[in-house]
């Protein structure tokens, strides 16, 4: 068995992604201070054609040289918005029936493995502040939240290892419905 190249890989041009069908999940960054994470959202992105990224609140926006080390071009690729106020971004994607969805250990929250996808139905999921999470309005104005199960001594993942587990999961899910 041998690596791939990077030529053999068959990826999608700038043009081509952005003409591309997209995968019904946008992604909202509440407070994030850790520009590698911003960035490495945007790559996890592009790697499952996100339709769009939110970057709100204290969120850094590109052009970043920080952001730019760990997305590698992926700013260029994946469509973002930087608005200042999560709720209100939250009521306005509520009116064009956008489900939310915040990535949080919560109360009645649902684990991941147990969340099952509607069909016909666009998804935005919060991910919040590396050390606060995803605020307490948000999560209150959320209409589910969702808990990655977890099973060792730490009580958390890195927000932008969090996002590429949920996104991965969410992606799976979405392509076997649509099989």
């Amino acid at each position: 068995m041998r690596k791939l190249k990077n030529s053999e890989l068959d990826r999608l041009s700038i043009n081509d992604f952005k003409e591309a069908k997209k995968t019904p999940i946008i992604i909202i960054l509440d407070n994030i201070r850790s520009l590698n994470n911003i960035g490495s959202v945007f790559r996890t992105s592009d790697a499952f054609l996100i339709e769009k990224i939110y970057l709100c609140g204290i969120t850094a926006v590109p052009p970043h040289k920080d952001i730019h080390k760990t997305a590698l071009g992926s700013t260029e690729t994946v469509d973002w918005e930087y608005v200042e106020n999560t709720i209100d971004l939250i009521k306005a994607l509520k009116t064009n029936n956008v489900q939310i969805i915040s990535i949080e250990q919560a109360e009645n929250a649902t684990m991941l493995n147990d969340f099952t996808i509607k069909p016909h139905t666009k998804y935005a999921l919060i991910f919040g502040n590396e050390v606060k999470g995803v605020s307490q309005n948000v999560v209150s104005a959320s209409d589910l939240i969702v808990e990655i199960p977890q099973y060792g001594t730490k009580h958390s993942l890195n927000i932008s290892v969090s996002c590429g587990v949920v996104v991965w999961d969410l992606f799976s899910k979405l392509k076997r419905l649509s099989n």
